[in-house]
């Protein structure tokens, strides 16, 4: 069997962000259990604001293609996504709907209906971006089809929530992540 690859990536670039932590702790969690782990910096892959007119004359930006390569070449992913405005942040959404603009073989991009993804998120309020969560599953399930765990983590009180070494502080929110990684791993090893 082979070894099985995730990418993993956080929604959010800004300094000190709640979501890079949670991402660097799943890429840590997964490396621990076995998979290969690509971590992903969306600083590195710069997109225009989505418009149809750039698509037609100037095609889509290589930066796209260059990802849209890399969650191709690996079995499942994990999406860390800041809530923004109780929905997703403008820098995720933006490059979803690039990478859903890929073409392969003359046709839609697949990066989306035969990976698995995992979704997280990590915010100072009370909700742990659960809002969020919930409008970015829509847009991966119905917007693209991929394939989405039920099993999500949506980390409250984000700014108290890791200690120093980037562990989660409580015992509940380190469980769901626990879980979440170990089917994302399970249900990927499927399409390896």
């Amino acid at each position: 069997m082979s070894q099985v690859k995730i990418v993993v990536f956080a929604g959010s670039v800004r300094t000190g962000s709640f979501n890079a932590k949670l991402a660097d702790l799943a890429q840590k969690r997964l490396e621990a259990n076995g998979a290969m782990v690509t971590r992903v910096d969306l600083k590195d892959y710069e997109l225009p604001i989505y418009c149809g007119d750039i698509e037609e004359q100037q095609g889509v930006p290589e930066a796209a293609k260059k990802l849209h390569k890399i969650i191709a070449d690996h079995d499942g992913v994990v999406v860390t996504s800041p809530e923004f405005n109780s929905s997703i942040g403008p820098l995720l959404i933006n490059t979803l709907n690039w990478l859903s603009r890929v073409s392969e073989n003359g046709g839609k991009a697949a990066i989306f209906g035969n990976k698995v993804y995992a979704i997280s998120s990590a915010s100072p309020g009370g909700f742990g971006g659960y809002r969020g969560l919930m409008a970015l599953r829509g847009f991966l399930e119905l917007g693209v089809g991929a394939h989405v765990l039920p099993e999500m983590v949506s980390i409250a009180s984000a700014h108290e929530a890791f200690d120093e070494e980037g562990e989660l502080k409580v015992p509940f929110a380190d469980s769901m992540l626990t879980t979440m990684l170990e089917k994302l791993v399970e249900k990927s090893a499927k399409t390896a």
